[in-house]
């Protein structure tokens, strides 16, 4: 699979894709939140996460939240730099910075859970 062949998950529910070579620049755009999806074809796991998302695609959607993805099979340097022992993953930053991450897949409600706190955590930094 290339980058012109994207799997049909990510014309339903958009997120950009980004290689490794290109991350550094694509977080320093700006300073949004953005949660960076390390998914691979054929993952059992990755596709439960996918289904459960467009489910209810609608949580998962924020005003101040993009979604960056890469398929780590195709880009191995991606899941080198981060460390990874399992796919899915889904690391969290604000501009560079990395905020944290969600190993594997936790289920919708924890998810948004986890989304929610960094928001709220966030939000609440800003006025405080």
């Amino acid at each position: 699979m290339s980058d012109t062949t994207i799997p049909r998950f990510f014309w339903t529910f958009p997120m950009r894709l980004v290689r490794e070579a290109r991350l550094d620049e694509v977080l320093a755009e700006d300073e949004r939140l953005r949660i960076l999806f390390l998914w691979g074809k054929d993952c059992p796991n990755c596709d439960i996460a996918k289904g459960q998302i467009l489910l209810t695609p609608e949580r998962f959607r924020w005003p101040d939240v993009d979604w960056l993805h890469d398929n780590v099979y195709e880009d191995p340097q991606m899941g080198t730099r981060f460390g990874l022992h399992g796919i899915p993953a889904f690391l969290v930053f604000r501009g560079a910075r990395k905020l944290g991450r969600i190993g594997q897949w936790p289920g919708p409600d924890a998810f948004v859970a986890a989304i929610e706190k960094q928001r709220a955590a966030e939000a609440s930094a800003a006025t405080g």
